[in-house]
């Protein structure tokens, strides 16, 4: 039994005859019938023209002239009248035949044509073979031509209504087998996951939300950068609420005649209420719900297709569990009246996951491939900052190609580490050979790189130093890592990635006495660093906390655009110019104090092409002691100091003795006595309190020759 009704007042089912159903589809196959019937005799005529286009009308009297002359080959008489065949043709490639009615009885005809060598005959006339001849020229070609296009017409409506179904709507519904994508599938968007699950809740559960009043949002808008799983989340949504699911994207609804895309918005929203409850999930909905405001350029048709949208996500009950899923990475350019409470009610944030959310991206994508024991994901999320679903994705992917390509049955940290050099740098391009002057340059380059930061307090740590060339362009790069994913960057810290930016080139001038076209991305990154420090970040004495530049496509491009005079422009060009040359005069004096160890490294990294930054790290510190290096770093043992450690021991207790000389009123030369006084220490704790600055020292040592947590994250591009 059905238990479905329709919601009229006056008690009519609804009409369900469609579009192809009923007198419309008849009337649609007459017309159709009578178009071919039209196209068949336009065209029999014309070939009636054609044929008959050799024959031309002659006399009686012309005919005799001709068979008395003797210029007449052939002569066939039907239905009263007589077609000639004269003996010369005037073209060789055409026939020429003449018409003539008859005059005068067979019998008289026949005595005429004896013995003139005039081949005669005589056809009986056959009405009925006529009519039935003319019938199949006629209908034979119609019906066929019926046949084909009604079939073209199915095959383009596609079930839709109108002419070739422009009207119709294209979305594609799915199932939950048929998605098969669930919240466990999306990781590292706990808070999207969270929004959306009430929504599921709602669809499954909608009583105790009614019972308190509570009513199910229309539309929900998810916002993110591309790739962070805005679809993958409207997927899971279905999914989970095991319901069906229509998806199409924005542009789906533009076509090149006016009012499609109202009509295609009238008839998935038509499609929806019948199956309700659903969700309906329009991708990239800014390409039909741009602001409707003329900065963005006005156009007739998408805003007729906005305006129907706004119309019917206005009309539908939501009682009936029709819920609006929409993503964009452009809500800036959407109109206000779709962004209101009542259209879209939610709009859920669907951003770059952080330093969890990565590593669990990564355990979802992969649980389908085989991993071996030294592999940490967690190292490889470190070093993936601002990576979002599909980047870890392809990341996992590539290792596995490697894999295979060096014959390994299971992936590995090397794998994944080189996977995300192939994403961010590109592969190492083998085939091309520098010239040794061009690699001395590189080497150089890159090591002032990480020189730099290594003199650095705030600079991040180095990880790997090279000079093989990608297929990106760069020639060399340096990686870095942070020791902890950050979320914010003191201005100390910014001042020490300019520096270290312009390191390279630094090292190039100070080594070469020129520069080269190298360090133009590193300009580049420079420049835009210190451009944000002074317009949006207030780092700048002379304009203080003054906001002078907004950001533009959050999502996308993040550009900065300038919001103040022309003047105030120019002032601040001046002020990252300065700010720039304050940093490359600061990386060619550190470079400058430490020319000794620049050589070594740069000479060293010639020679082995690619080395870690704990090998670096080596380099640096037995340069600074003023060892060889030998050509296995492994024999290399760098002693500790223990002169420096005595020093600081007695540093350690001569601070101390002028601390308790201090404390018992005595001048700091003075020479205690034996006893303590009053608020003084012991000697052997006084010896205790300097064994443990010694020991503490140790430690820092000790921690500062340890090798940081690996991140693949290229500074710099040659």
């Amino acid at each position: 039994m059905n238990n479905h009704m329709d919601n009229r007042q006056d008690g009519n089912r609804p009409n369900r005859n469609g579009p192809n159903k009923g007198p419309n589809r008849n009337r649609q196959s007459i017309l159709a019938f009578l178009i071919c019937l039209l196209i068949t005799l336009v065209c029999l005529s014309f070939v009636t023209d054609m044929m008959n286009g050799n024959t031309s009308e002659i006399t009686y009297d012309e005919f005799i002239e001709m068979v008395d002359k003797d210029q007449v080959k052939e002569v066939t008489l039907q239905s009263g009248v007589l077609t000639v065949e004269p003996k010369i043709q005037k073209s060789f490639y055409q026939n020429v035949t003449y018409r003539v009615n008859q005059m005068e009885s067979v019998d008289a005809l026949t005595e005429r044509l004896e013995g003139t060598g005039i081949k005669f005959q005589y056809k009986q006339p056959d009405a009925v073979g006529e009519f039935l001849s003319m019938m199949a020229s006629i209908l034979l070609p119609t019906i066929v031509m019926f046949a084909m296009l009604m079939f073209l017409m199915r095959r383009m409506n596609k079930g839709g209504s109108g002419i070739m179904g422009v009207g119709k709507s294209r979305a594609k519904a799915y199932v939950q087998k048929e998605t098969g994508v669930t919240f466990k599938d999306v990781a590292g968007q706990d808070e999207a996951k969270e929004s959306l699950q009430e929504v599921v809740d709602f669809l499954h559960n909608p009583g105790k939300y009614t019972a308190i009043g509570a009513k199910l949002p229309k539309g929900a808008l998810l916002v993110g950068p591309p790739g962070t799983g805005k679809t993958l989340l409207a997927k899971a949504v279905a999914g989970e609420a095991n319901v069906p699911f229509f998806s199409l994207s924005g542009s789906e609804f533009v076509e090149m005649f006016v009012g499609v895309g109202a009509s295609r918005v009238r008839d998935l929203f038509e499609e929806a209420k019948k199956n309700a409850p659903c969700i309906v999930f329009i991708d990239e909905i800014d390409a039909i719900g741009k602001s409707r405001d003329s900065h963005y350029g006005g156009n007739d048709e998408r805003e007729q297709t906005l305006n129907q949208l706004l119309a019917e996500m206005d009309g539908f009950d939501t009682s009936k569990g029709l819920l609006i899923l929409a993503a964009t990475n452009r809500p800036e350019v959407l109109d206000p009246a779709l962004l209101r409470p009542g259209r879209f009610d939610r709009r859920v944030i669907v951003d770059r996951p952080d330093l969890k959310g990565r590593v669990e991206v990564l355990k979802v994508h992969a649980k389908e491939v085989l991993l071996d024991d030294t592999v940490d994901l967690d190292a490889i999320a470190l070093a993936t900052s601002g990576a979002v679903g599909s980047d870890l994705a392809n990341m996992i992917n590539e290792a596995a190609i490697l894999a295979v390509k060096n014959g390994r049955k299971a992936v590995s940290q090397k794998d994944l580490l080189e996977s995300v050099e192939v994403v961010l740098v590109g592969k190492e391009k083998k085939d091309r050979i520098l010239s040794p002057q061009e690699r001395r340059i590189v080497s150089y380059h890159e090591v002032g790189h990480a020189l730099v930061s290594a003199l650095q307090k705030d600079a991040e740590p180095v990880q790997k130093i090279t000079i093989v060339p990608r297929t990106m362009g760069a020639l060399g790069y340096v990686m870095q890592v942070p020791e902890e994913e950050k979320f914010l960057n003191t201005q100390k810290e910014l001042e020490a990635m300019l520096v270290g930016y312009l390191g390279g080139r630094a090292a190039e001038e100070i080594v070469f006495d020129t520069v080269t076209t190298g360090a133009a991305n590193d300009i580049e990154q420079a420049t835009k660093v210190a451009r944000a420090m002074i317009t949006q970040y207030g780092m700048s004495k002379k304009f203080g906390l003054m906001g002078l530049a907004t950001q533009e496509n959050q999502y996308l491009s993040g550009r900065a655009v300038l919001n103040c005079g022309d003047d105030t422009a120019t002032e601040i060009d001046h002020e990252v110019m300065q700010l720039l040359h304050f940093s490359y005069e600061e990386a060619k004096r550190l470079l400058s104090q430490h020319r000794t160890a620049l050589d070594k490294i740069a000479g060293y990294l010639i020679k082995k092409e690619t080395i870690t930054g704990k090998e670096f790290m080596k380099i640096f510190r037995a340069v600074e002691k003023g060892m060889e290096i030998p050509e296995n770093l492994d024999d290399l043992v760098i002693p500790e100091e223990p002169a420096k450690l005595e020093d600081s021991a007695a540093s350690a207790e001569e601070k101390k003795a002028s601390s308790d000389a201090v404390s018992d009123g005595r001048p700091e030369g003075e020479e205690p006595g034996d006893e303590t006084s009053e608020g003084g220490k012991p000697e052997g704790e006084e010896a205790k309190d300097a064994e443990l600055e010694v020991e503490e020292l140790k430690s820092k040592e000790a921690e500062s020759t340890e090798e940081k947590s690996p991140e693949m994250k290229a500074q710099d591009q040659v």
